[in-house]
């Protein structure tokens, strides 16, 4: 019996910003911002003023890559990235930390938290985005008794 090949999954999404974005002043924002909400922290290393900021999104193979570029990255108004969280308190927390900043800082775009109710799996989510031309979507699933991820029926048990 061979051993089940594991899957390829995404590490990175990166984006072309206005080189002023990732000056010592944006990237400060940058950081702050989506280290509050998310945990995401600086690859200090790789740091270029005016050119490169990559924040590590909970290990070095995981992360969102900005860089300088002559013609910044446009993205249209729901153009966004996802990323997946175990538990509805992380999601609620993220929410909640997001909605905080959009009390002081009107440049937080934050889209109201919602479920969408598929039967096998109820979907939490929201929207949020800071300076950056993509969206960030957070998902949470919740599954419904006797299915889970792996499964398009119920689970085995």
């Amino acid at each position: 019996m061979s051993k089940p090949t594991p899957h390829p999954r995404f590490n990175h999404v990166a984006m072309s910003v206005p080189a002023d974005l990732l000056d010592e002043t944006g990237r400060t924002e940058i950081l702050e911002f989506y280290g509050e909400v998310f945990g995401w922290t600086e690859m200090p290393t790789l740091t270029r003023d005016r050119e490169l900021l990559v924040l590590r999104a909970y290990s070095h193979e995981q992360f969102v890559f900005l860089m300088a570029g002559a013609e910044p990255m446009r993205a249209g108004p729901m153009d966004h990235f996802g990323m997946s969280v175990p538990t509805l308190d992380l999601l609620d927390g993220m929410y909640e930390r997001a909605a905080k900043r959009r009390e002081t800082d009107p440049r937080v775009e934050l889209l109201e938290r919602k479920v969408e109710d598929y039967k096998v799996l109820s979907l939490h989510s929201f929207y949020v985005r800071f300076r950056l031309p993509l969206l960030t979507e957070v998902q949470c699933y919740e599954w419904a008794s006797g299915f889970d991820e792996q499964s398009v029926g119920p689970a085995a048990g």
